[in-house]
């Protein structure tokens, strides 16, 4: 960047990626495991596996055993109108009181803006395996459970007896299948159990070719806080079907058409294939024409003449194609002049190709154990660890074709999940997709890209219907109808009309790393363009020449206004000018790279461009929040949307803008170290921007604490044992953070 402006390079060529010759420094460092001493007690213990779509969380118990199921297209409710017709008239009673100063009541007011609240991400149900009564009296120091990130497979063995019993599970993306074979050593000594269960309204039913099916419906509304029955359209129709085969030998009863019991085999294969009837945000699920049950039995039927190691193989060769681009090795500096302790950065080595390694399984100490060690042994393995597991679960929860990657991914056990599961637009759900172009998963973000046009297409009516602009709009929280409109409940978290803005960024960054000038044209410029339009009729003409944002909100955060009132609702804050800025910048950057710099649009946007307000430093040396100087009441608040400038904006740098870098150290500084786990990565992102090693490790550091899900309230941020990031409850954006 230039200026603040973009500088082309030319696309490499394939021949200028890195290609890895050997493996040979890994070797130096600890296998990719996530490993537990035992059976999970807690959700947050389980292992998870993903697909993508399907996902599922391998307990590992002994005498039973559970895996509970996700599919992402799992959701309450149907497509919903997310416009307002009043919006208008209660905008302009807002603006009138913002411009008089009157900021408290401005922010009761906006509350008439506020509309209903997001659709919650539901759940699939359980795969219940039981074992005859031996397997309780297991050979104590036999039992093992581990992730192996190098082949995405979950792995369970424990002994009863002279008899090893193993269990493998993977979730295929090429087979669009979750695979769990359960064998043992000895022949003819493996009998348990299965069944297929929701918590969702259903009907589970085993038939006579050693199948269950699980047909069941989400509801066609969101659970609503002590209200009646009323009417309830119909929702998202689902089916699971399972699919057991045994060694020869082995014996299948059907129980009840309920179970299958499974006696005297060698091993058994079991296949879980599931879709639901959900077609697109647009259509209602009444109106469906897809018939999950016969797609899941096609889906079987495609797979089912394939052999374990086919499947296997299958998966190995697409999941390492992505896995395999990343090594990262750190080791412990030794040189005296990094005082700090911080670790150094040996090797990032990225590439198109893939390498092959394998190590052995030292299997020695829990993961758990490693979280809780790590302040004191700072062990440079564990943050690759936790590194590669972050694109782990990227690989796992967000591939073409499917949804985005919601607050827990694609994990989830509860019928009302905390925060619904939504995504959310000022900062969790973009948190998800930054690992994507980094760390080399460019394909992982398409999911992102399909969702933000259905956005585009709510938010167009959105738009032009509450603020009678141009364009397209999408607020704090969404769901997988794509709503566009406010949040439910107060101002200071439902009005915050930048969504879209901010996840139009990945847009472009996207063409800057791939310099593929067909999605700029095709995706990217169109859902630019719309997003530039409505910022352009948003921005309106202040006092003194600047353009300015009213209403205004910095995301969660109430001030104190002059009067001594709390309120929310102002004009112009930071972050909403710094998207702005950043929006502006890169679509006049892109209309140059296609040849259409002389648009009207883009002479409005150069006009426009010199007449936001800058970047503000407050009287005590930081970076102003809001346009006005106000009391901040909480200084340690979790959100540092106004340094959005420096990351992952681009206008603040330590090259070009080094009085605004010295005001956001001391913002940092001033914000302090506690908060949830994202706000601890953010806040490690913005000290590498400031290139302040020793800042950006404390963060790591503060990461890396192991939460008791017994006591979550006790944490901020965190660890859970599985290596699932901690708001608390679980979050998954501080893992892709």
């Amino acid at each position: 960047m230039e200026d603040g402006d973009w500088v082309l390079v030319r696309k490499p060529a394939e021949k200028d990626f890195w290609n890895p010759t050997s493996m040979d420094l890994a070797d130096t460092s600890k296998p990719l495991k996530v490993t537990f001493s035992g059976p999970a007690k807690h959700w947050t213990d389980a292992i998870p596996i993903g697909n993508g779509r399907l996902g599922a969380m391998v307990w590992g118990g002994i005498a039973s055993e559970t895996l509970q199921l996700n599919e992402d297209t799992l959701w309450t409710g149907v497509p919903g109108d997310y416009t307002n017709p009043e919006a208008p008239a209660a905008l302009a009673e807002v603006r009138k009181l913002v411009d008089n100063g009157d900021y408290a009541e401005a922010t009761k007011a906006a509350v008439k803006l506020s509309d209903h609240p997001s659709d919650v991400y539901q759940l699939l149900g359980d795969i219940k395996l039981e074992f005859d009564e031996s397997h309780v009296k297991y050979t104590e120091g036999t039992y093992s459970r581990e992730l192996d990130l190098e082949t995405a497979t979950a792995r369970v063995k424990y002994s009863v007896g002279d008899v090893e019993f193993a269990r493998e599970h993977f979730a295929s993306n090429p087979g669009q299948v979750i695979v769990t074979k359960i064998s043992a050593s000895k022949p003819g000594s493996l009998s348990f159990t299965v069944s297929l269960d929701s918590k969702l309204h259903h009907h589970s039913q085993a038939n006579r070719q050693n199948q269950i099916i699980l047909q069941g419906s989400c509801p066609g509304k969101r659970i609503q806080p002590k209200v009646g029955l009323n009417e309830n359209p119909k929702g998202i129709q689902f089916t699971a079907v399972l699919d057991l085969q045994v060694s020869q030998g082995g014996v299948i009863h059907n129980i009840d058409d309920k179970k299958l019991k499974v006696e005297g085999s060698d091993w058994a294969v079991l296949l879980l294939v599931a879709s639901s009837s959900f077609d697109g945000p647009f259509t209602m699920p009444s109106d469906s024409k897809k018939d999950p049950t016969s797609e899941t039995l096609n889906a079987l039927k495609s797979i089912k003449t394939l052999s374990y190691s086919d499947l296997y193989a299958h998966h190995l060769d697409d999941y390492q194609n992505l896995f395999h681009r990343v090594s990262l090795q750190l080791s412990k500096s030794s040189k005296s002049n990094l005082g700090d302790g911080s670790l150094e950065m040996k090797e990032v080595k990225s590439s198109t190709k893939n390498s092959h390694f394998s190590k052995s399984n030292d299997g020695a100490v829990s993961t758990a154990e490693r979280v809780k060690s790590f302040q004191t042994d700072e062990d440079p393995s564990f943050v690759e660890l936790l590194f590669q597991y972050g694109r782990y679960l990227l690989i796992s929860s967000s591939r073409p074709g499917t949804q985005v990657s919601n607050l827990q991914g694609i994990w989830n056990k509860d019928i009302e999940p905390a925060w619904d599961c939504a995504p959310h637009l000022n900062i969790n759900l973009q948190m998800n997709y930054w690992p994507s172009l980094p760390c080399n998963l460019k394909e992982c973000q398409e999911p992102l890209f399909d969702f933000i046009s259905s956005l585009a297409i709510n938010g167009s009516k959105t738009a032009k219907v509450n603020y009678e602009t141009s364009g397209w709009v999408a607020h704090q929280v969404t769901d997988i109808w794509a709503k566009t409109s406010p949040d439910r409940g107060e101002a200071v978290w439902a009005l915050w009309p930048m969504g879209g803005a901010w996840l139009c960024t990945h847009l472009w960054e996207h063409f800057t790393y791939t310099m593929d000038k067909d999605f700029l044209k095709n995706k990217a410029y169109p859902l630019l363009e719309g997003c530039t339009s409505f910022l352009l009729d948003w921005l309106i003409e202040g006092p003194g020449g600047y353009l300015e944002t009213n209403p205004s909100t910095s995301p969660e955060h109430m001030f104190v206004a002059p009067d001594g009132k709390p309120a929310s609702v102002s004009y112009s804050s930071t972050m909403d000018i710094a998207i702005i800025r950043e929006v502006f910048s890169e679509i006049v950057s892109a209309a140059e790279v296609l040849g259409r710099k002389d648009d009207a649009l883009i002479g409005k946007v150069r006009e426009a461009q010199a007449k936001l307000p800058p970047t503000k430093i407050a009287r005590d040396g930081s970076i102003m929040e809001w346009a006005v100087d106000f009391q901040d009441p909480e200084v340690h608040h979790r959100h540092v949307s106004h340094l959005f400038g420096l990351f992952p904006g681009h206008m603040i740098t330590v090259e070009k803008t080094p009085d605004l870098c010295k005001a956001v150290d001391f913002t940092l500084f001033k914000r302090g170290e506690e908060g949830p786990g994202w706000s601890t990565t953010w806040k490690t992102a913005l000290w590498a921007r400031l290139h302040n090693s020793e800042h950006a490790y404390r963060m790591v550091k503060h990461l890396i604490s192991l939460v008791d899900p017994t006591h979550e309230a006790d944490f901020e941020g965190g660890l859970y044992s599985n290596l699932f990031t901690a708001h608390p409850p679980f979050q998954i954006d501080a893992n892709f953070g």
